[in-house]
């Protein structure tokens, strides 16, 4: 199929961009266009102009900000995936980029794309949503930001604005002595959608004693869940494998979970359930092992 007849321009600033989609309701952005060339080809998506922010400056980058690494939304993947800052201090991000899709759609498709999609099941917004990141938006009348938890509303749905542009991520550092991160994906094979995948993060003192934690799981329902009673449960002890288990198991109780075509609820809460503690685990024995 082809897609519907469009306009396409291409602005040469924040401030023209957000005007261009506060003028028009049907306008939709590209950038890497890996999921939005797709569904314009099968006639999924119909808008009226396309504006590709691809080419601007201030939305392409990476930077250290003191408490937080600042991604810009535009800032191909594969960029992001080899940065020196993103290993060093955002590497439940560096982990996970080897299950986005295939090489040459991570050297065209861009981080903010990937979030602004808010595909349920997908690598990046898990991260985002595990690490309560912050997400930057601009607008004609001024800048927004939003904690990930109120970022996502469902599938494909998320909180920017009729005329809001996604401009900039930005990941907490967390400053433990000794961090660890994980992720596990189930799939039907590499690189195809996830039926289910689970992120984990810990902090570690001196000690054995976990004193930060973050796990989150993607793929159970309308978008990526952050599994805060858990994490909670698990701060002040040694993420022994019991204390694991019975986090999770209590977290997974309160969530209701979708089943489809690909994967039945009970399947996915079976199966978030045991990636959720296998990435705690695993998150655990890195952590352990870095150099005090």
């Amino acid at each position: 199929m082809k897609p519907v007849p469009f306009d396409y321009v291409r602005p040469t600033s924040i401030e023209e961009t957000c005007a261009l989609l506060a003028a028009d309701g049907d306008a939709r952005v590209i950038a890497g266009g890996q999921s939005l060339v797709p569904m314009l080809a099968m006639r999924l998506a119909r808008p009226a102009r396309l504006i590709d922010i691809l080419r601007l400056p201030e939305l392409s980058g990476v930077r250290d900000d003191g408490n937080t690494v600042v991604i810009g939304a535009a800032t191909r993947q594969a960029a992001t995936e080899h940065h020196p800052l993103i290993k060093a201090k955002a590497p439940l991000l560096a982990k996970v980029f080897p299950w986005i899709g295939h090489p040459a759609t991570r050297r065209r498709g861009t981080i903010g794309g990937s979030i602004a999609h808010a595909d349920p099941s997908a690598e990046i917004p898990l991260v985002v949503a595990t690490l309560d990141a912050e997400i930057v938006v601009r607008e004609a009348s001024g800048e927004t930001t939003i904690n990930a938890g109120e970022f996502f509303l469902g599938p494909m749905v998320t909180a920017i604005p009729q005329g809001g542009l996604l401009t900039e991520i930005r990941l907490p550092v967390w400053s433990q002595p000794r961090l660890g991160v994980s992720f596990h994906e189930v799939n039907a094979r590499h690189s195809d959608f996830a039926f289910v995948c689970a992120a984990a993060q810990v902090g570690f003192d001196e000690t054995t004693h976990c004193t930060a934690c973050a796990v989150g799981i993607g793929g159970l329902g309308e978008f990526p869940v952050r599994l805060d009673r858990a994490a909670k449960a698990l701060i002040g002890t040694d993420l022994d494998h019991a204390a694991i288990a019975d986090a999770v198991d209590a977290a997974m109780a309160e969530l209701d979970i979708w089943g489809d075509l690909h994967a039945s609820a009970e399947y996915r809460r079976r199966v978030g359930g045991v990636l959720a503690r296998r990435a705690l685990i695993d998150a655990r024995q890195a952590a352990l092992e870095c150099p005090q």
